[in-house]
Formats: C-alpha cells, sequence, structure tokens
C-alpha cells in the first residue's frame, strides 16, 4: 500500500512579532520596542524578548519600515556584463558607497541588449529602488522620463544616457585614445590600425576620435583599411587584424578600442612567430596585463562607480541643479608591447 503521509514541509511561515509577543508573554509594543531600541523595557524583560526572537529565529521587516519612511534603501545598478573584470570593479566600488549608506544595491547584467537594459532597469524600478545607475547598452533612454519624475534618482556611468538630460559620469575616452595613439606615433610608427566595438556606442565612438585626432595631430593620413569597428567578438577582430597585418604595407602597431579586443589582439601576435613584432596598446587594462607586459590606457572603474554612486546619493539627499557631466581621466601604463620600435623599413 502506497504511503500516502504527506512530507513535512521544508519551509514554513516567517515568525512575526505577534509570534514572538506570545511566546515571550509580553504585548506587541513591548515586543515593538526592543526590537527598535527603544527605552521603556525592564532588562528582565527585555531578555524573555530576545530569548524568543532568538528561538523563533524572527528577524525584523525592514521593507515595511523604511516603506512608511518613503524609501525603500535599494538602489539598483544596471551594467553590461558582470563577468567583465572591469565592470566588477565598479559594481563593488557602487555597493561600498551604498552600504556606507546603509542601501542595499541590487545589480543585473544587460549583455549589451538594449531591449534587456529597459526591461531590467524598468523591473528594478518596479520594485522601488530610489534610485538607478546604468551602463547603458542602447540610445534611447526617454522610457525612464516617468521613473525619474516619480522621483528615481538616476545616474549614467560609462557612457551617457541617449535622447535624456542625466547625470553622467564618464571616463575619458577621446584622451585617452589620443595619448595611447600619440604613444606609438612617438615610437616611430605611421601606420596605425585601430580596432574598436560598434560605433554606435558612446565609448567605441570617442576612442576612434581620438585615434584619428592622434593621427591629424602627426599630420599622418588614416588609410581606412586601418579601421575597423563592429562586436568585438574573437572571429571578427581576429579577420580584421589578419587584414590589417597583411599586404606589402600593413601596419606596424595597433591600437585596440576596448579589453576584449585587447586579449584577442595578444593572442593573434603571438602566433606571428618569425616575423618583426607589432607594438600594441590597448584601451582598458587586461587580466594579467602586467605579467604579459601590454601597454595598456587604464581606466580607472572604482573611480567610476564610487564617484556615480556618491552623485547619485547626493541627488537621494536633495541636491537640485542641471544634471552634471563628470570626466574621470585615464593614464598610460607603459609595459613593453606599446614601446616596440617599426620594423626599419616601416
Amino acid at each position: 500500500m502506497a504511503d500516502t503521509t504527506r512530507p513535512e514541509p521544508r519551509y514554513g511561515n516567517r515568525p512575526t512579532m505577534k509570534d514572538v509577543a506570545a511566546r515571550a508573554g509580553v504585548g506587541l509594543k513591548t515586543v515593538s520596542r526592543v526590537v527598535n531600541g527603544e527605552p521603556g523595557v525592564t532588562p528582565e524583560t527585555e531578555g524573555r524578548v530576545r530569548e524568543a526572537i532568538d528561538a523563533l529565529g524572527f528577524r525584523r521587516n525592514d521593507s515595511a519600515r523604511v516603506l512608511r519612511k518613503g524609501r525603500t534603501a535599494t538602489v539598483g545598478l544596471v551594467l553590461e556584463d558582470l563577468a567583465d573584470p572591469f565592470y566588477g570593479q565598479l559594481s563593488r566600488a557602487v555597493e561600498e558607497v551604498a552600504r556606507a549608506h546603509g542601501t542595499l544595491l541590487i545589480n543585473g547584467s544587460s549583455a549589451a541588449d538594449p531591449g534587456r537594459e529597459q526591461e531590467l532597469a524598468l523591473t528594478l524600478c518596479a520594485r522601488r529602488v530610489d534610485g538607478l545607475i546604468v551602463i547603458p547598452a542602447g540610445d534611447d533612454h526617454r522610457y525612464l522620463e516617468p521613473e525619474m519624475r516619480a522621483g528615481v534618482a538616476t545616474v549614467f556611468a560609462d557612457r551617457p544616457a541617449g535622447l535624456l538630460d542625466a547625470d553622467a559620469v564618464l571616463s575619458d575616452g577621446f584622451g585617452g585614445a589620443r595619448e595611447g595613439v600619440a604613444h606609438l606615433i612617438a615610437r616611430g610608427h605611421r601606420r596605425i590600425g585601430f580596432v574598436g566595438d560598434r560605433p554606435r556606442i558612446h565609448t567605441a565612438a570617442e576612442r576612434l576620435r581620438g585615434y584619428r585626432a592622434a593621427m591629424e595631430d602627426a599630420g599622418l593620413p588614416v588609410d581606412e583599411r586601418w579601421v575597423a569597428s563592429g562586436p568585438t567578438d574573437p572571429e571578427r577582430v581576429a579577420a580584421a587584424l589578419t587584414g590589417m597585418l597583411s599586404g606589402p604595407e600593413p601596419v606596424t602597431a595597433l591600437f585596440a578600442g576596448n579589453n576584449r579586443v585587447t586579449v584577442t589582439a595578444v593572442r593573434v601576435l603571438a602566433g606571428r612567430s618569425g616575423e618583426h613584432p607589432v607594438a600594441l596598446v590597448g584601451f582598458d587594462d587586461v587580466e594579467l596585463g602586467d605579467v604579459l607586459g601590454v601597454t595598456v590606457i587604464a581606466q580607472d572603474p572604482v573611480a567610476l562607480g564610487r564617484t556615480a554612486a556618491e552623485l547619485l546619493f547626493r541627488r537621494l539627499d536633495g541636491a537640485a541643479g542641471a544634471p552634471r557631466r563628470v570626466v574621470i581621466g585615464t593614464r598610460l601604463l607603459a609595459r613593453g608591447s606599446g614601446e616596440v620600435p617599426p620594423p626599419p623599413s616601416g
């Protein structure tokens, strides 16, 4: 005969203040005073209440408490890819500022998909976050206008908002790329290739603009065959690099527009045995870049995240005024790959 006995449920109901009061033999108001650290309870009674709290595993309902104050003590962060070390550092910096303000950070990845970014941002707003920090995947953020009018403080990081006036904290992509390419020119290179992300992305466009500015500053023409913008998957990047490094007048140096391009470039260049080395400067640092000797224009993701979070909390504290744009500087880390001279004929 089959056993029809129902198993005990694995999860029960959360204990309430009423349960604590019943176990301790006191009123609800007494439990409330103990839980909230208010005076008016004798040590003996407080001891009974705390014993009941420990025995039942009671936890205060902070969400109800903060909602009564009109705030949820949560902020949201929408980024591109939490697995990317750059965004991991940025997220950690935001989290530290939020923690210092007694606030919980909820984050999620858009996977560079504008639709997913919008869905995630609006889901966070529906959960009544007090504020949002968004690393944009799309170029139209007017969908956030109603949320901002409703009081959701919003700051954009790494890239500015599209078609929306909002606070933004950015890296100096133009200046950093200009410095990196100028560094290669100063080492004697004249044929310098650029491989970057899709040009509709603000950061990619700024870095390409910096590349062109450095070449123009030096009076050097840019052969459009040296420029390849598009998705940063390894296959596309490797094909672009192979094309630039082939032919009668190949490039002698490369500027990589982001860390994913840099990693692929390192792999491609490592397979060119027996040929004169090609100089490489990458925008944004890469894991083991110091060990591999990769020269980079380093951003400061910690400063980006911290500055964006501090600006967000200033807005939450009532700071008024027009939307601000804060630009964080970059720095050149010369490690060897960007200091390779061109071949004698280059």
